[in-house]
Protein backbone atom coordinates (compact mmCIF):
# COMPACT_ATOMS: atom_id res chain seq x y z
CA UNK A 1 0.00 0.00 0.00
CA UNK A 2 1.21 3.47 -0.86
CA UNK A 3 0.27 6.40 1.37
CA UNK A 4 1.22 9.93 0.37
CA UNK A 5 0.68 13.28 2.08
CA UNK A 6 -0.03 16.20 -0.28
CA UNK A 7 1.61 18.73 2.05
CA UNK A 8 4.81 16.66 2.09
CA UNK A 9 4.76 16.18 -1.69
CA UNK A 10 4.38 19.93 -2.22
CA UNK A 11 7.53 20.48 -0.10
CA UNK A 12 9.58 17.88 -2.02
CA UNK A 13 11.18 17.47 -5.45
CA UNK A 14 7.96 15.72 -6.53
CA UNK A 15 6.36 19.19 -6.74
CA UNK A 16 7.39 20.32 -10.21
CA UNK A 17 6.96 23.98 -11.18
CA UNK A 18 7.09 25.62 -14.57
CA UNK A 19 5.85 28.77 -16.25
CA UNK A 20 2.11 28.90 -15.65
CA UNK A 21 1.68 25.69 -13.66
CA UNK A 22 2.86 23.51 -10.80
CA UNK A 23 2.25 19.81 -10.35
CA UNK A 24 2.32 17.73 -7.15
CA UNK A 25 3.21 14.28 -8.46
CA UNK A 26 1.72 11.85 -5.99
CA UNK A 27 2.32 8.65 -7.97
CA UNK A 28 5.15 8.17 -10.47
CA UNK A 29 6.50 5.38 -12.66
CA UNK A 30 8.71 3.98 -9.89
CA UNK A 31 5.60 3.37 -7.76
CA UNK A 32 4.71 0.53 -10.16
CA UNK A 33 1.02 1.40 -10.62
CA UNK A 34 1.08 1.61 -14.43
CA UNK A 35 0.02 5.28 -14.39
CA UNK A 36 1.06 8.47 -12.66
CA UNK A 37 -1.28 10.71 -10.66
CA UNK A 38 -0.80 14.44 -10.18
CA UNK A 39 -2.60 17.40 -8.63
CA UNK A 40 -1.80 20.25 -10.98
CA UNK A 41 -2.58 23.95 -10.70
CA UNK A 42 -2.62 25.95 -13.92
CA UNK A 43 -2.22 29.67 -13.19
CA UNK A 44 -4.69 32.38 -14.21
CA UNK A 45 -3.65 34.23 -17.35
CA UNK A 46 -1.31 31.51 -18.63
CA UNK A 47 -1.56 30.11 -22.15
CA UNK A 48 -0.38 26.50 -21.93
CA UNK A 49 0.24 24.91 -25.33
CA UNK A 50 0.76 21.18 -24.92
CA UNK A 51 1.00 18.06 -27.04
CA UNK A 52 1.66 14.79 -25.23
CA UNK A 53 2.97 12.71 -28.14
CA UNK A 54 4.08 9.82 -25.93
CA UNK A 55 1.46 9.89 -23.18
CA UNK A 56 -2.29 9.73 -22.77
CA UNK A 57 -3.71 12.06 -20.12
CA UNK A 58 -7.07 12.39 -18.36
CA UNK A 59 -7.75 15.59 -16.42
CA UNK A 60 -10.56 16.30 -13.94
CA UNK A 61 -11.17 19.96 -13.10
CA UNK A 62 -11.68 20.38 -9.35
CA UNK A 63 -11.60 24.20 -8.99
CA UNK A 64 -11.40 27.23 -11.24
CA UNK A 65 -12.43 28.06 -14.77
CA UNK A 66 -11.00 28.57 -18.22
CA UNK A 67 -11.00 27.00 -21.66
CA UNK A 68 -9.26 24.26 -23.60
CA UNK A 69 -8.78 24.57 -27.35
CA UNK A 70 -8.35 21.46 -29.50
CA UNK A 71 -5.76 22.59 -32.02
CA UNK A 72 -6.73 19.78 -34.39
CA UNK A 73 -10.35 20.88 -34.72
CA UNK A 74 -10.33 24.47 -33.47
CA UNK A 75 -13.06 23.60 -30.96
CA UNK A 76 -12.97 25.47 -27.65
CA UNK A 77 -14.48 23.88 -24.55
CA UNK A 78 -15.28 25.42 -21.18
CA UNK A 79 -13.34 24.17 -18.16
CA UNK A 80 -14.99 24.34 -14.74
CA UNK A 81 -15.39 22.02 -11.73
CA UNK A 82 -16.82 18.67 -12.74
CA UNK A 83 -15.45 18.72 -16.32
CA UNK A 84 -13.11 15.92 -17.40
CA UNK A 85 -11.08 16.02 -20.58
CA UNK A 86 -9.10 13.08 -21.93
CA UNK A 87 -6.35 13.48 -24.49
CA UNK A 88 -7.04 10.05 -25.97
CA UNK A 89 -5.53 10.81 -29.38
CA UNK A 90 -2.43 12.69 -28.20
CA UNK A 91 -4.41 15.85 -28.94
CA UNK A 92 -2.52 19.11 -29.42
CA UNK A 93 -4.23 21.67 -27.19
CA UNK A 94 -4.04 25.00 -25.40
CA UNK A 95 -5.39 25.53 -21.89
CA UNK A 96 -6.23 29.13 -20.99
CA UNK A 97 -7.04 29.47 -17.29
CA UNK A 98 -9.22 32.48 -16.46
CA UNK A 99 -8.68 31.75 -12.75
CA UNK A 100 -6.26 29.32 -11.16
CA UNK A 101 -7.47 25.84 -12.14
CA UNK A 102 -6.85 22.89 -9.82
CA UNK A 103 -6.92 19.53 -11.58
CA UNK A 104 -6.39 15.85 -10.85
CA UNK A 105 -4.44 14.25 -13.73
CA UNK A 106 -3.55 10.71 -14.72
CA UNK A 107 -0.80 9.89 -17.25
CA UNK A 108 -0.26 6.63 -19.11
CA UNK A 109 2.47 5.58 -19.41
CA UNK A 110 3.38 7.02 -16.04
CA UNK A 111 5.82 9.90 -15.88
CA UNK A 112 9.02 9.56 -13.88
CA UNK A 113 8.86 13.01 -12.31
CA UNK A 114 11.88 14.36 -14.22
CA UNK A 115 10.01 15.31 -17.42
CA UNK A 116 9.84 18.85 -18.69
CA UNK A 117 7.88 20.07 -21.71
CA UNK A 118 9.93 20.36 -24.88
CA UNK A 119 9.47 23.03 -27.56
CA UNK A 120 6.40 21.19 -28.91
CA UNK A 121 4.72 20.99 -25.49
CA UNK A 122 5.44 17.25 -25.11
CA UNK A 123 7.14 15.12 -22.50
CA UNK A 124 9.75 12.74 -23.92
CA UNK A 125 9.00 9.04 -24.25
CA UNK A 126 9.89 7.05 -21.12
CA UNK A 127 12.93 5.46 -22.77
CA UNK A 128 14.30 8.95 -23.55
CA UNK A 129 14.36 10.02 -19.88
CA UNK A 130 17.87 10.04 -18.49
CA UNK A 131 18.84 9.85 -14.87
CA UNK A 132 20.40 13.06 -13.61
CA UNK A 133 24.19 12.97 -13.43
CA UNK A 134 25.54 12.31 -9.94
CA UNK A 135 26.60 15.41 -8.05
CA UNK A 136 30.30 16.15 -7.78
Amino acid sequence: MIIRNLKEIRASDRNVKSDGWDSARLLLADDGMGFSFHLTTMRAGAELKMHYKHHLEAVMVLKGKGTIEDLGTGEVHELKPGILYALNEHDRHIVRPETDILTACVFNPPVTGREVHDETGAYPAAEQIREPAPAG
